[in-house]
Protein backbone atom coordinates (compact mmCIF):
# COMPACT_ATOMS: atom_id res chain seq x y z
CA UNK A 1 0.00 0.00 0.00
CA UNK A 2 1.19 3.47 -0.84
CA UNK A 3 1.90 5.96 1.92
CA UNK A 4 0.60 9.51 1.91
CA UNK A 5 2.03 12.33 4.00
CA UNK A 6 -0.65 14.96 3.44
CA UNK A 7 -3.53 14.23 5.82
CA UNK A 8 -6.38 14.94 3.39
CA UNK A 9 -4.94 12.56 0.83
CA UNK A 10 -4.25 9.91 3.47
CA UNK A 11 -7.86 10.24 4.68
CA UNK A 12 -9.24 9.85 1.15
CA UNK A 13 -7.18 6.69 0.57
CA UNK A 14 -8.38 5.20 3.86
CA UNK A 15 -12.03 5.98 3.16
CA UNK A 16 -11.85 4.49 -0.33
CA UNK A 17 -10.41 1.31 1.17
CA UNK A 18 -13.10 1.20 3.89
CA UNK A 19 -15.77 1.58 1.20
CA UNK A 20 -14.57 -1.67 -0.35
CA UNK A 21 -13.24 -0.11 -3.55
CA UNK A 22 -10.86 -2.46 -5.36
CA UNK A 23 -7.12 -1.76 -5.20
CA UNK A 24 -6.78 -1.01 -8.93
CA UNK A 25 -9.50 1.66 -8.81
CA UNK A 26 -8.06 3.21 -5.64
CA UNK A 27 -4.62 3.37 -7.30
CA UNK A 28 -6.12 5.18 -10.30
CA UNK A 29 -7.86 7.74 -8.10
CA UNK A 30 -4.85 8.20 -5.81
CA UNK A 31 -2.24 8.43 -8.57
CA UNK A 32 0.46 10.94 -7.63
CA UNK A 33 -0.89 11.45 -4.11
CA UNK A 34 2.25 10.09 -2.50
CA UNK A 35 4.17 13.03 -4.04
CA UNK A 36 2.04 15.63 -2.23
CA UNK A 37 3.61 16.62 1.10
CA UNK A 38 2.49 18.83 3.96
CA UNK A 39 4.93 21.42 2.59
CA UNK A 40 3.55 21.25 -0.96
CA UNK A 41 2.13 24.54 -2.21
CA UNK A 42 -1.63 24.88 -1.58
CA UNK A 43 -2.29 25.40 -5.30
CA UNK A 44 -0.69 22.05 -6.10
CA UNK A 45 -2.65 20.29 -3.33
CA UNK A 46 -5.88 21.71 -4.75
CA UNK A 47 -4.95 20.63 -8.27
CA UNK A 48 -4.22 17.09 -7.07
CA UNK A 49 -7.60 16.98 -5.29
CA UNK A 50 -9.27 18.23 -8.45
CA UNK A 51 -7.76 15.34 -10.41
CA UNK A 52 -8.73 12.82 -7.72
CA UNK A 53 -12.34 14.05 -7.75
CA UNK A 54 -12.46 13.84 -11.55
CA UNK A 55 -11.19 10.27 -11.20
CA UNK A 56 -13.81 9.44 -8.57
CA UNK A 57 -16.54 10.87 -10.80
CA UNK A 58 -15.33 8.73 -13.69
CA UNK A 59 -14.75 5.49 -11.75
CA UNK A 60 -17.37 5.43 -8.98
CA UNK A 61 -21.13 5.78 -8.92
CA UNK A 62 -22.56 8.93 -7.31
CA UNK A 63 -23.76 7.22 -4.14
CA UNK A 64 -20.37 5.60 -3.47
CA UNK A 65 -18.28 8.69 -4.13
CA UNK A 66 -20.57 10.90 -2.02
CA UNK A 67 -20.46 8.37 0.83
CA UNK A 68 -16.64 8.23 0.61
CA UNK A 69 -16.33 12.02 0.69
CA UNK A 70 -18.83 12.38 3.55
CA UNK A 71 -16.67 9.93 5.51
CA UNK A 72 -13.69 12.29 5.00
CA UNK A 73 -15.40 14.95 7.15
CA UNK A 74 -13.26 16.66 9.75
CA UNK A 75 -14.00 18.67 12.91
CA UNK A 76 -16.50 16.13 14.23
CA UNK A 77 -15.74 16.70 17.91
CA UNK A 78 -14.83 19.62 20.12
CA UNK A 79 -16.95 22.74 20.49
CA UNK A 80 -19.34 21.89 17.63
CA UNK A 81 -20.11 18.49 19.12
CA UNK A 82 -20.86 20.09 22.50
CA UNK A 83 -23.18 22.59 20.82
CA UNK A 84 -24.93 19.78 18.89
CA UNK A 85 -25.54 17.78 22.06
CA UNK A 86 -26.78 20.85 23.94
CA UNK A 87 -29.23 21.70 21.15
CA UNK A 88 -30.65 18.18 21.27
CA UNK A 89 -30.87 18.17 25.06
CA UNK A 90 -32.37 21.64 25.49
CA UNK A 91 -34.96 21.57 22.67
CA UNK A 92 -37.81 19.09 22.31
CA UNK A 93 -39.24 19.80 18.88
CA UNK A 94 -37.54 19.59 15.51
CA UNK A 95 -38.51 23.19 14.75
CA UNK A 96 -36.95 24.42 17.99
CA UNK A 97 -33.79 22.42 17.32
CA UNK A 98 -33.49 23.90 13.83
CA UNK A 99 -34.00 27.39 15.25
CA UNK A 100 -31.34 26.75 17.92
CA UNK A 101 -28.88 25.38 15.33
CA UNK A 102 -29.39 28.48 13.21
CA UNK A 103 -28.94 30.82 16.19
CA UNK A 104 -25.78 28.97 17.26
CA UNK A 105 -24.38 29.63 13.77
CA UNK A 106 -21.92 26.77 14.19
CA UNK A 107 -22.58 25.01 10.86
CA UNK A 108 -23.82 28.00 8.87
CA UNK A 109 -27.38 29.25 8.54
CA UNK A 110 -29.93 26.49 9.08
CA UNK A 111 -33.54 26.66 7.91
CA UNK A 112 -36.41 24.34 7.09
CA UNK A 113 -38.29 24.63 3.83
CA UNK A 114 -42.02 24.13 3.41
CA UNK A 115 -41.31 20.67 1.98
CA UNK A 116 -39.54 19.59 5.19
CA UNK A 117 -36.04 19.74 3.72
CA UNK A 118 -33.34 21.41 5.76
CA UNK A 119 -31.12 23.97 4.05
CA UNK A 120 -27.67 24.94 5.33
CA UNK A 121 -25.67 27.77 3.80
CA UNK A 122 -22.15 28.73 4.84
CA UNK A 123 -22.43 32.33 3.58
CA UNK A 124 -25.29 34.61 2.54
CA UNK A 125 -26.38 34.89 -1.09
CA UNK A 126 -25.33 38.00 -2.98
CA UNK A 127 -21.63 38.29 -2.16
CA UNK A 128 -19.26 39.17 -4.99
CA UNK A 129 -16.96 36.24 -4.25
CA UNK A 130 -17.06 33.09 -2.10
CA UNK A 131 -13.99 31.27 -0.80
CA UNK A 132 -13.44 27.71 0.38
CA UNK A 133 -11.62 27.47 3.70
CA UNK A 134 -10.50 23.90 2.92
CA UNK A 135 -8.81 24.66 -0.41
CA UNK A 136 -8.55 28.48 -0.48
CA UNK A 137 -5.95 28.55 -3.23
CA UNK A 138 -7.70 26.38 -5.81
CA UNK A 139 -7.00 27.87 -9.23
CA UNK A 140 -9.74 25.93 -11.06
CA UNK A 141 -13.21 24.81 -10.10
CA UNK A 142 -13.38 21.37 -8.51
CA UNK A 143 -16.12 18.79 -9.04
CA UNK A 144 -18.82 19.17 -6.40
CA UNK A 145 -17.90 15.66 -5.23
CA UNK A 146 -15.10 17.21 -3.14
CA UNK A 147 -17.63 19.24 -1.16
CA UNK A 148 -19.41 16.20 0.26
CA UNK A 149 -16.66 16.27 2.89
CA UNK A 150 -18.17 19.49 4.30
CA UNK A 151 -21.59 17.98 3.74
CA UNK A 152 -20.53 15.10 5.99
CA UNK A 153 -19.31 17.56 8.62
CA UNK A 154 -22.63 19.42 8.70
CA UNK A 155 -24.61 16.17 8.52
CA UNK A 156 -22.76 14.73 11.52
CA UNK A 157 -23.50 17.71 13.73
CA UNK A 158 -27.08 18.23 12.58
CA UNK A 159 -27.98 14.56 13.05
CA UNK A 160 -26.93 14.89 16.68
CA UNK A 161 -28.60 18.28 17.17
CA UNK A 162 -31.84 17.32 15.45
CA UNK A 163 -31.96 13.72 16.62
CA UNK A 164 -32.75 12.58 13.08
CA UNK A 165 -31.00 10.62 10.36
CA UNK A 166 -30.22 12.89 7.39
CA UNK A 167 -29.34 12.49 3.74
CA UNK A 168 -27.12 15.17 2.19
CA UNK A 169 -27.11 16.79 -1.24
CA UNK A 170 -24.59 19.52 -2.03
CA UNK A 171 -26.50 22.09 -4.08
CA UNK A 172 -23.66 24.53 -4.72
CA UNK A 173 -20.20 25.39 -3.42
CA UNK A 174 -17.53 28.03 -3.64
CA UNK A 175 -15.13 25.44 -5.10
CA UNK A 176 -17.42 24.00 -7.75
CA UNK A 177 -18.63 27.42 -8.90
CA UNK A 178 -15.24 29.11 -9.05
CA UNK A 179 -16.27 31.40 -6.17
CA UNK A 180 -19.56 32.54 -7.71
CA UNK A 181 -21.97 30.60 -5.43
CA UNK A 182 -22.09 29.95 -1.67
CA UNK A 183 -21.70 26.49 -0.18
CA UNK A 184 -25.29 25.28 0.17
CA UNK A 185 -26.43 21.87 1.40
CA UNK A 186 -29.88 20.27 1.38
CA UNK A 187 -30.71 17.62 3.96
CA UNK A 188 -33.70 15.34 3.85
CA UNK A 189 -34.81 13.52 6.94
CA UNK A 190 -34.21 9.79 6.58
CA UNK A 191 -36.66 7.09 7.47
Amino acid sequence: MRTYEYHRIKELAQRLKEAGIDRRTIDQIMEGGEDIRRSTKPEKKAEWMRGAMIGMNRLLDRQTRNRVREACACCLGGRRLKISRAIAQENETLQNRIKAANEASYVGSVSMGENGEILVRFAPEGLDRYRCVCLPRAQKALPITYCYCCGGHVKHHLQIALGRSLDCTVLSSALSSGGRRPCTFRFTIGV
